[in-house]
């Protein structure tokens, strides 16, 4: 790594110069002075190099919010009021063992929505699919409905501004609401298009 500092570079030529030419102690351009000057010149930059080091990108920083959208296969109507909290819940702690902060989660009988960080050391494909398989074994392992539990295949997953973050938790706070004027379908395809995507 290059240290791009012209003044440092321009004292380096300065202090150092004189000593290329001293060629021993008795030598008339001898300048005791020029010495001392340069030793401490090379100490001052020495330590500067090293904290420069230090001090330059030595963490790394990752904040990326994602809401997450997935639906139960064909769109079934199967969370109901009475077990929806309970499939919240567990999902909301699955991603939290998977080094991924939840902010909320919420949705409709037939889809759910959740904004968490993801966790750096994972990718959304790897975390979606995780949370979909264990959330449909809790499910049908508990016995939380007759029919057999699954969700459908495909997920859609979108990155979040910082500054629009408390706008998305407002929005999946109120689906209810929001849902009796859109469906599920149009909300889908509103996404899709919003964010620049075509679905196959």
């Amino acid at each position: 790594m290059e240290l791009v500092c012209p003044q440092i570079a321009t004292y380096q030529l300065k202090w150092l110069k004189p000593l290329q030419k001293t060629t021993t102690s008795h030598s008339p351009r001898f300048k005791p002075w020029a010495m001392i000057m340069g030793c401490i010149y090379r100490t001052v930059l020495t330590v500067y190099i090293g904290n420069y080091k230090r001090n330059t990108m030595s963490h790394s920083f990752n904040k990326i919010w994602i809401h997450a959208i997935w639906a139960t296969k064909e769109r079934a109507p199967f969370l109901k009021q009475n077990i929806e909290q309970k499939v919240y819940q567990f999902i909301s702690t699955q991603l939290r063992e998977q080094g991924c902060p939840v902010r909320i989660i919420n949705g409709m009988p037939d889809h759910i929505h959740c904004l968490f960080l993801l966790n750096p050391q994972k990718s959304v494909a790897e975390i979606v699919k995780q949370v979909k398989g264990s959330s449909s074994h809790f499910i049908n392992q508990n016995n939380l409905m007759s029919e057999k539990f699954s969700w459908q295949t495909g997920y859609a997953t979108y990155s979040v501004s910082e500054s629009v973050v408390e706008k998305v938790f407002l929005y999946i706070k109120n689906q209810k609401e929001h849902h009796q004027k859109k469906s599920f379908q149009q909300e889908y395809d509103e996404f899709l298009t919003k964010n620049g995507l075509n679905e196959d």
